[in-house]
C-alpha cells in the first residue's frame, strides 16, 4: 500500500483519481489539497479519512476547520499547507492536479522529499521546466505526465529509456526524429479571425471531445493549450521545439505519436477519456482494466488530420516563439494568458483580445535565459501587471 498526496482533489482530474484508486486500490490517500471548494472536499474527507488537507482559501480553511472540530484530519491553509504536505517525505507518489503557477512550489518540495510525482499541472515545467528537471534527476524520482498527450508520447516511447522504465537520467533518444502532438482543433477549428473575435464563453467552453476544466477548455479553443504543451513536450522528453510537430486530429482518437530515425511512426490511440492516462501514471509500468469505450476501427473508418491555422489562432503561434526562445518568456506567455483567460471568462474581455494581451506582455519583456524560481515569480507579476494596464 502507497501513501499518496493528491493536489487538485476536487477538480476533474482529481475527482477521477480517487475514483480510479477506489476501484484497483493500491494507494492508501494521506493527504489533499483544493482551492475553495470546501463542500466537496468535505465529501471527501468523510470518504477517504486523510491525515491531513489543505485549503488554499484561507478564510475557506478557517469554515473548513470549523466544521471538522470533532475530525481526526488536520486542515491547514495557503502555499504553507500546500508545501508541508507535498513535502512529506512518507509519501510515495504525489498527484499535482491544481491549475497554474502555484503547482511549481509544491511540486519541487515533493521531488525534493523523494517522491514520485504524477504530473497533470503543466504550468510548472511550462514556466520552470529547467528547474524541476534538475530536480527529478538530481532525487532520482520518477515524473510520470498525465496530460493525455504526453501520456500518448510516453507509451510510444516505452522500452527506449533506461533499465525498468527509468527515464530520470534521460537526455534525449537519439532514434527519435520527430514528436507528433495532436490536438483537436477545439470547438472553433475552420473559423476565421474575424469570425473568432464575436466568440464568447459560453461558445469556448463546449468542447467537442474532452470533459475538463473551464481554463483548460478555453486554452483548448485558443490552442494556446497546445503551445503549452509544446514547452511541457520539450521538457519531458528531452526534445528541441523544431522536433515537435502539431497535427490537428479533430477526433481525439491518436492521442499523439512518435516518428522514428527509420521512417516508423508508432502512435497511442484511445477514446478521449482522461481516466487512461491518469492510471497508467499511477499505477505506471503496469496496464489495469478500466471500463471505458473501446475504438472500434471499422466505426472509425477513417482519421484525418490537419495543419493548425497559426495565423488565425496565434496563441499557439506565440507560444511556439516563446518555446524556441525559452527562459522568462514562457513565464510570461503562461501568465499573460492565465490572467487574460480569467478575464474573458467573466466576460469582461472578447476571445482575440486573449492574443492580444499575451503578444503585449511577451513584447514588454526582457527575457532571462535561466531564471531562478524568485526570477519566475517575479516574471509572472510583472506580466500580470502588463496585462491589466493593457486592458486599462
Amino acid at each position: 500500500m502507497k501513501n499518496l498526496c493528491l493536489l487538485g482533489s476536487t477538480g476533474s482530474i482529481g475527482r477521477q483519481t480517487i475514483d480510479i484508486i477506489q476501484r484497483h486500490g493500491g494507494f492508501k490517500i494521506t493527504s489533499l489539497a483544493a482551492n475553495a471548494n470546501i463542500d466537496c472536499l468535505e465529501q471527501q474527507i468523510d470518504e477517504l479519512n486523510p491525515k491531513k488537507v489543505c485549503v488554499y482559501d484561507k478564510e475557506k480553511a478557517g469554515i473548513l476547520a470549523n466544521r471538522l472540530k470533532t475530525s481526526s484530519t488536520e486542515v491547514l491553509s495557503g502555499m504553507e499547507g500546500l508545501l508541508e504536505i507535498a513535502g512529506d517525505s512518507t509519501n510515495d507518489l504525489t498527484v499535482t492536479a491544481i491549475v497554474g503557477m502555484i503547482g511549481i512550489r509544491p511540486t519541487l518540495a515533493a521531488i525534493e522529499a523523494g517522491c514520485d510525482v504524477a504530473l497533470a499541472n503543466k504550468e510548472t515545467l511550462v514556466t520552470a521546466g529547467h528547474i524541476i528537471m534538475k530536480a527529478v534527476k538530481e532525487h532520482k524520482v520518477k515524473l510520470l505526465p498525465i496530460d493525455s498527450e504526453h501520456s500518448a508520447i510516453f507509451q510510444c516511447l516505452q522500452g527506449k529509456y533506461g533499465p525498468n522504465g527509468d527515464y530520470t537520467s534521460w537526455d534525449g533518444y537519439e532514434g527519435v526524429e520527430k514528436i507528433l502532438l495532436t490536438c483537436s482543433g477545439g470547438p472553433f477549428r475552420g473559423s476565421s479571425y474575424d469570425e473568432l473575435r464575436s466568440k464568447t464563453a459560453a461558445d469556448a467552453l463546449k468542447h467537442p471531445n474532452w470533459a475538463m476544466g473551464p481554463k483548460i477548455t478555453i486554452d483548448s479553443a485558443t490552442l494556446v493549450n497546445k503551445a503549452l504543451e509544446v514547452m511541457e513536450a520539450k521538457w519531458l522528453f528531452a526534445t528541441d521545439v523544431d522536433k515537435i510537430q502539431v497535427v490537428i486530429q479533430p477526433k481525439s482518437i491518436i492521442h499523439s505519436a512518435v516518428q522514428f530515425v527509420d521512417g516508423s511512426i508508432v502512435a497511442q490511440m484511445g477514446v478521449p477519456d482522461m481516466r487512461l492516462p491518469i492510471q497508467y501514471a499511477l499505477y505506471y509500468p503496469e496496464r489495469l482494466p478500466l471500463e471505458c469505450g473501446r475504438v472500434d476501427l471499422f466505426d472509425l473508418a477513417k482519421i484525418e488530420f490537419y495543419k493548425p491555422d497559426l495565423d488565425t489562432f496565434k496563441g499557439l503561434k506565440l507560444g511556439i516563439e516563446a518555446a524556441k526562445a525559452g527562459g522568462s518568456i514562457c513565464t510570461v506567455f503562461n501568465a499573460s494568458n492565465e490572467y487574460a483567460v480569467g478575464r474573458f471568462l467573466k466576460n469582461e474581455i472578447g476571445f482575440t483580445d486573449i492574443y492580444d494581451i499575451i503578444e503585449h506582455c511577451m513584447s514588454a519583456h526582457k527575457n532571462i535565459l535561466e531564471p531562478t524560481l524568485d526570477e519566475v515569480l517575479k516574471a509572472e507579476a510583472e506580466a500580470v501587471d502588463a496585462a491589466k494596464s493593457f486592458i486599462k
